[in-house]
């Protein structure tokens, strides 16, 4: 059936937006005199903690371990990892979590989009075991949260609150039912794609099937809504972003994706969903991988495409000998790095465009093959946020972008969720099955 409730109007989710802009005009404090960037960022991470929008590290234990953690070491990933498919080591391990200054993460229960069906939700059902367990084996450092007072307990204590995110829609395989046991487990968002479209929503990187969000996945956001569940549009398409906007009632997360006015990258955001963030309260989290962050990066990724089809072209049935004439084309043309100072152009151009309340940061570290110069792993937070002072954001602007702006979307969520009690679950018929 379809959904009927009573909605929180926006203007409720809004209205501490808008507070906290008008605070910001009256107490922030940029850069004084005397007083270095380095200072105002130290300070800002002080008072508001970094809280990161994405991390793939319950991945890289399935890949690296096959999720067996006995002997897994999370104070110290910086040795290279033999098995790693990028033959590198883990972006991620508690000290350097600790450096980077990071008081809350989403872990990502990420399962790969050609998984589908049951396979899908048994595979997510793992992930989200090994993140609990993991958790479970640091309890000085580590804290489950499933709410935002739990995340806000955790930094109290100084600890760094876990949350969970499901990265893909795959994960439920086209089940109100699974996702509200999903979040009964206590996964607190879900992106309603990943690399591939879902029965009813379109990916921003495959082809379009459904204009965007087909009936059934406005009643899947409604339903998040309901429950409470973030809605995280972080690799849908641009329609599916307006359809899911056009439908919440509940502040939107992009939890690590750039913006296409910086790089033109399909995954990033363009303006025209920029503007509508004030009016819905979300935000997006601005993540380190190069592709995304650098427009250069993207071109030359694409020049690299067409040269490795030029090659494949000149010699049909002879692999080898277009892997050497491509190998050679890359020696001549060496990829160039994307920089620290782009993620913050990400950030300028967001503020621009949607305001302040409207930015924060999602790594996506150990979930990318590269990353950007300056921004090697979680533990360069300080230096991201070190350039934004230097370039006049307040004390206040910080703690917005690392940890504040977060909060008051997860509490605005809930708070949605808590006006819908006694509304009851919208159901949908199951499969028919002899």
């Amino acid at each position: 059936m379809k959904y009927s409730a009573c909605l929180l109007p926006l203007a409720l989710i809004a209205a501490p937006v808008a507070a906290q802009t008008a605070q910001t005009a009256q107490t922030g404090q940029s850069v004084q005199a005397g007083q270095s960037a380095q200072d105002t960022a130290q300070r800002a991470l002080a008072q508001a903690p970094v809280w990161d929008g994405h991390n793939d590290v319950p991945y890289a234990l399935r890949a690296l371990y096959r999720n067996v953690i006995g002997a897994f070491d999370f104070n110290d990933t910086s040795a290279a990892a033999p098995d790693h498919p990028a033959g590198r080591a883990m972006h991620t391990d508690i000290p350097r979590l600790r450096q980077g200054k990071v008081g809350a993460q989403f872990w990502s229960v990420y399962v790969p989009a050609y998984l589908v069906g049951a396979q899908a939700v048994q595979t997510t059902l793992e992930q989200i075991d090994v993140t609990k367990r993991l958790i479970a084996r640091y309890p000085a450092d580590l804290s489950l949260a499933v709410t935002a007072d739990q995340v806000e307990s955790a930094m109290a204590q100084g600890k760094i609150a876990s949350l969970i995110g499901m990265e893909g829609g795959h994960s439920v395989n086209s089940s109100l039912a699974v996702l509200r046991q999903m979040y009964a487990l206590g996964a607190r968002y879900m992106t309603l794609t990943h690399s591939k479209n879902t029965p009813w929503a379109d990916s921003a990187t495959d082809t379009p099937e459904h204009d965007g969000l087909t009936d059934f996945g406005k009643d899947l956001v409604r339903e998040m809504n309901r429950m409470g569940m973030l809605v995280d549009l972080s690799h849908v398409s641009e329609k599916t972003m307006h359809d899911a906007l056009d439908v919440a009632r509940a502040p939107v997360m992009f939890s690590h994706s750039g913006v296409r006015g910086i790089s033109g990258h399909a995954r990033n955001v363009p303006d025209n969903v920029l503007r509508r963030l004030p009016n819905n309260g979300g935000l997006v989290m601005v993540a380190a991988y190069p592709t995304f962050v650098s427009e250069q990066v993207r071109q030359y990724i694409g020049r690299r495409a067409a040269e490795a089809a030029r090659q494949d072209s000149l010699w049909p049935g002879s692999p080898e000998q277009a892997a050497s004439g491509l190998a050679l084309w890359d020696k001549a043309h060496p990829m160039p790095q994307a920089q620290l100072s782009e993620m913050a152009d990400h950030i300028d151009r967001i503020r621009a465009v949607a305001g302040i309340n409207h930015v924060g940061v999602g790594g996506d570290f150990d979930g990318i093959p590269t990353t950007v110069a300056g921004m090697d792993d979680v533990s360069a937070y300080p230096a991201l946020f070190t350039e934004l002072a230097r370039r006049g954001y307040s004390q206040s602007d910080l703690e917005k972008i690392a940890s504040r702006n977060m909060m008051r979307v997860m509490r605005s969520a809930e708070l949605y969720a808590a006006s819908q009690i006694g509304q009851p679950p919208i159901e949908t018929p199951v499969a028919a099955r002899k």
